[in-house]
């Protein structure tokens, strides 16, 4: 095959696979978007609600090196095919847990779910950074991370309208409904979030018949035997592994309790007595047809978390950009470091410098997955696909973290707790300049 023609296959490959990249960051964050129905629903104590976050990060960790494994026996093209159609299997199970109010089945359905997404991110991921030189592999995957993340974005806003968008009965408000209208009641309830999964269910398996068809260039020969133990021999490898697993560890730590923190340093009276903050806060709050006022405080400061993870997806583009010119491990870097300058700020401050130095985190945390992980698989040729299955097990860092720095917090607040994601960071910066050093010598 020509060069010509090669590039050509290259680019619709990609493009292709940077569907994928939108679709597992859109899914993923919608379905986070029926936690608090679900919350409601079944009238669950904030612990058991964790569990839907607990069954996400597990699948990772259980299905990210079988994927590797399968990967290298099976190829990545069917790997993507078996990763979407996982996917709609799970989006499915949300049917008869709705139907059923049953909760267990709603885990399940997640696990499969999530399980899916797990064998996509063990194929894509290696899968782009081939797409190409090694040299642009971070500038790819940056660049397809970004759809990911605009994938996050607009998602909370679909779950907004279309899973949120009416009010849920407490127990004993369905206890005074006569039979007929508890029964339409629920049929109802059950279709808010039957139809959206269902429309979901059936565009995934739209996307893994289109992949089944397409032709994609083979970039893989059959992984050596033996790989796994390879590769936990490489300490290069390795250092990658924990720097995907300080990373997401470190996101989701400092994702998931925003709101609180915000409420800690009392910001709702701030936010709500400031005239910028509150038309910013109602300007986003337009796409939902609502406004604020400083009646709702948990609503109004969760508002502004869009731009952490907003931030990331801005990020990525301009990382995109920045990894193709500059050495991916040098940008890494500056951005931890910046990262932990955030945080330093934040600790160290009160009110809205507080809040939106933290807010910033989001935007230089942006190119941190994508550039660890090519970094990661440089040089490992035909153990790239189970090197992918070791780095997606690292994700569960974002169930382990997260619990470590909610422990903290209880022991000794929040300024003391973000200590440990620095700490994160600090690790991310030592290795990108490890990595620079280690190119240039």
């Amino acid at each position: 095959m020509s060069t010509t023609a090669t590039n050509k296959s290259y680019k619709s490959a990609f493009i292709f696979l940077t569907t994928l990249f939108f679709l597992w960051g859109f899914i993923t964050v919608l379905v986070d978007s029926l936690v608090p129905r679900l919350k409601d629903v079944f009238e669950m104590s904030f612990a058991k609600t964790v569990l839907v976050q607990f069954a996400f990060f597990v699948a990772f960790f259980v299905f990210s090196l079988p994927s590797g494994y399968l990967l290298s026996k099976i190829g990545y093209k069917k790997g993507i095919v078996l990763g979407l159609l996982t996917m709609a299997l799970g989006c499915l199970l949300f049917y008869p847990a709705a139907a059923y109010r049953e909760f267990s089945i709603f885990l399940i359905g997640y696990f499969t779910l999530a399980g899916g997404i797990t064998v996509l991110q063990v194929a894509a991921n290696p899968y782009v950074a081939l797409l190409g030189s090694e040299d642009g592999a971070s500038s790819r995957l940056n660049l397809s991370q970004a759809f990911n993340s605009l994938g996050t974005t607009i998602a909370p806003v679909v779950g907004a309208l279309f899973l949120l968008s009416d009010s849920v009965k407490t127990s004993e408000e369905i206890s005074f409904l006569s039979e007929i209208e508890k029964s339409n009641y629920y049929i109802a309830e059950a279709s808010t979030v039957q139809t959206p999964f269902l429309l979901i269910a059936f565009s995934i398996a739209i996307l893994a018949l289109v992949f089944a068809f397409i032709k994609l260039p083979k970039v893989m020969q059959e992984s050596p035997k033996g790989g796994y133990f390879t590769l936990l021999k490489n300490k290069l490898m390795l250092m990658g592994a924990l720097g995907i697993f300080v990373y997401v560890g470190a996101e989701v730590a400092i994702g998931s309790f925003l709101v609180n923190y915000f409420e800690d340093m009392n910001l709702a009276v701030i936010v709500s007595q400031n005239e910028t903050m509150m038309n910013i806060a109602n300007t986003i709050a337009s796409t939902f047809n609502k406004t604020f006022s400083g009646s709702d405080p948990k609503s109004l400061l969760g508002i502004f978390v869009i731009f952490y993870w907003g931030g990331a997806m801005i990020g990525r583009f301009v990382g995109a950009y920045l990894t193709k010119i500059i050495a991916p491990g040098k940008v890494l870097a500056i951005f931890a470091s910046l990262a932990i300058a955030m945080i330093l700020i934040s600790i160290n401050t009160t009110g809205l410098l507080s809040m939106w130095s933290i807010l910033a985190v989001g935007l230089f945390n942006s190119i941190m997955f994508p550039t660890i992980f090519t970094l990661s698989l440089e040089g490992l040729g035909d153990l790239k696909a189970q090197a992918s299955g070791l780095l997606c097990m690292a994700i569960v860092g974002g169930a382990i973290i997260p619990f470590a720095f909610g422990s903290l917090i209880d022991g000794f607040g929040f300024k003391t707790a973000f200590v440990l994601t620095i700490i994160c960071y600090g690790y991310i910066l030592f290795y990108g300049r490890f990595k620079v050093k280690r190119s240039l010598s």
